[in-house]
């Protein structure tokens, strides 16, 4: 089953020890790129969670967005540095005697100070697994959500493939009256020429003219190429790559067929196909 590269997913769950959410955004991209944008409590978690897409994407640009809002009874216990503070203090009193009364250090400029009230650290572990389980359960999300962008991509794809075959056997089934309208032609121009009765004239106009506007080769390769993306569509793997591939062979093959033709019709069918196939390569951009 194709994917589609452009999806969303936000997964949440709320934990003993806080709210998480977890927001996937992706888009299409040559290669896989992965932006992470976490707590900075949580940023020992960023190799493990870029791990974890790499392991389930291939392609596109993802823009991972964690948020945690820890729960009120989490918070660590608070101790003051007693020794920090009695020689802050004594060093405020030190500045005071110099400069005046008044100048003095206040409480909340104590509390302030780095290192004065000190909060017990935490155990994270439990809240990095419950953070990356969340993960594992968005990506899920994404995937089913590429997954389905791709099946309707795919049966684009598929419509599109119908309508170049059905241009490619109305070609080849108007190639018999082609050769007779232009045979028609020629017999009329050279009958106008003074060495009009030489037999062997017409039938060398005829084999220059046949081999210019011969197409057959080309409404084979366009035939194989169709064959070839119904099959890459059943494969499980990604194939966007090899449908982009794909998508140049058709387009040269289209182009080669518009400019051997000698017929309005034939140009018209020309025609079609590049809008076709540009139809189907502007879907396949997204396609992983």
């Amino acid at each position: 089953m194709i994917r589609s590269m452009t999806a969303f997913a936000r997964c949440e769950r709320q934990t003993e020890l806080g709210a998480i959410a977890w927001e996937l955004r992706s888009v299409n991209h040559r290669y896989l790129e992965a932006a992470m944008r976490m707590p900075e409590t949580l940023r020992s978690l960023e190799i493990s969670a870029r791990e974890r897409i790499q392991a389930r994407l291939n392609r596109g640009k993802v823009d991972a967005t964690l948020r945690f809002s820890a729960a009120p009874n989490t918070a660590g216990e608070l101790s003051l540095n007693s020794t920090l503070a009695a020689k802050l203090l004594g060093i405020a009193g030190e500045l005071e005697n110099l400069m005046g009364p008044g100048t003095g250090l206040r409480l909340a400029d104590v509390m302030r100070w780095p290192g004065v009230v000190v909060e017990a650290e935490q155990d994270l572990e439990p809240l990095k697994r419950e953070v990356l389980e969340v993960l594992d359960a968005a990506l899920a999300e994404l995937i089913a959500t590429r997954e389905r962008e791709g099946a309707r991509t795919a049966e684009m794809i598929l419509s599109r493939c119908e309508a170049i075959s059905a241009q490619v056997a109305f070609v080849r089934s108007r190639r018999p009256e082609v050769v007779a309208r232009l045979r028609e032609k020629l017999i009329g121009r050279l009958a106008e020429l003074p060495n009009a009765g030489d037999p062997g004239r017409l039938e060398q106009e005829m084999v220059i003219v046949a081999q210019r506007m011969d197409v057959e080769e080309e409404l084979d390769r366009l035939d194989a190429h169709i064959a070839e993306i119904r099959d890459v569509l059943k494969r499980k793997e990604p194939v966007g790559r090899r449908l982009d591939f794909l998508m140049q062979e058709l387009n040269r093959e289209a182009n080669t067929l518009s400019s051997k033709s000698l017929d309005t019709e034939t140009t018209r069918a020309g025609v079609e196909l590049k809008v076709l196939i540009e139809q189907m390569r502007e879907q396949i951009q997204n396609i992983e």
